[in-house]
């Protein structure tokens, strides 16, 4: 375990995901903390999983009471693909697991990214569906690239429209996104989900973003809730004391407060953290349970 991860002895023993809560993607009813697939494939050095250990991680998050897993085609490295990897662990998939992939982006077989047309969303689609091994998406969301925003987002958004009617496709989310993306989304097609990177050190605007999002009934899902600016890589900056002296009174560790902290913004905010460590997850889905004060609230927030 790392200093940012230590046992939850501050959270009852069996807490489940259940503990966390829940809020409905459409008609599909999710617990609030889910499972994120991104570091599946590798370790944060770039070196590969343990195939076995993160199906074995997999398997346990649904045993621990998470139905929302959130993949993509993209998450792959040279030995792994996360979305086969869940098929591997997963399936046949139980009736209440939903799984949220993400199309836009894409990776050729040396790494590189390219960043798919309208006409190649179908292509994308249709990969995710044979690397999970089913016959529609639960829920597929549309990430705009970082260097358009706050370009319009309409043309691709309405091929993901189509697909839906086409029945390839239950709902829809969009991800990386403003809120002049969302309304342009939304013109066309219903929206449940927003996913963005968002934590505790997020700008005004993205705070109020998660408030418009609840308002309009519709989830807020950030990504990097833990790992902040360190992304990719995980948490590289060490916790104020302050911060550090409320994990250990509450018996917990910095990113379960994280995390609690994410969950507290609202009912409609999921989690969906993501490890290839079993211990991890245990902390990850008890912090589900955790609830935080007004003062603990404002103490994160200030430091």
């Amino acid at each position: 375990m790392t200093s940012h991860q230590t046992p939850a002895h501050g959270i009852a023993d069996g807490t489940t995901a259940a503990d966390s809560g829940t809020w409905r993607l459409g008609d599909l009813t999710v617990r609030r903390v889910g499972f994120g697939a991104m570091r599946l494939t590798h370790l944060a050095d770039g070196t590969p999983s343990d195939r076995d250990r993160v199906t074995g991680v997999l398997r346990r998050a649904v045993e621990l009471g998470v139905n929302h897993i959130d993949t993509a085609s993209f998450y792959f490295s040279p030995t792994r693909s996360a979305n086969e990897l869940i098929n591997r662990a997963l399936a046949p998939y139980a009736d209440e697991l939903v799984i949220t992939t993400k199309v836009g982006p894409g990776r050729d077989p040396s790494g590189n990214w390219w960043w798919a047309t309208p006409g190649q969303l179908r292509g994308q689609v249709e990969e995710n569906l044979r690397q999970l091994g089913r016959d529609h998406l639960d829920v597929v969301n549309l990430r705009a690239p970082r260097s358009q925003t706050p370009g319009s987002i309409a043309e691709h958004f309405g091929v993901l429209a189509e697909l839906r009617t086409a029945g390839l496709i239950r709902h829809l989310g969009v991800s990386n996104v403003r809120p002049e993306q969302l309304a342009e989304a939304r013109a066309i097609a219903p929206v449940v989900c927003v996913q963005n990177a968002y934590g505790i050190g997020s700008p005004a605007g993205e705070h109020a973003f998660l408030d418009a999002c609840g308002e309009q009934g519709i989830a807020f899902v950030p990504f990097f809730a833990i790992a902040g600016a360190g992304r990719e890589a995980g948490v590289v900056t060490e916790d104020g004391p302050a911060v550090l002296e409320l994990a250990r009174a509450r018996g917990v560790s910095t990113a379960q407060l994280r995390l609690a902290w994410t969950l507290s913004r609202g009912a409609h905010v999921l989690a969906i953290p993501g490890t290839g460590n079993p211990g991890h997850l245990a902390e990850n889905v008890a912090a589900g349970a955790l609830r935080l004060s007004p003062e603990e609230i404002a103490l994160l927030e200030a430091a």
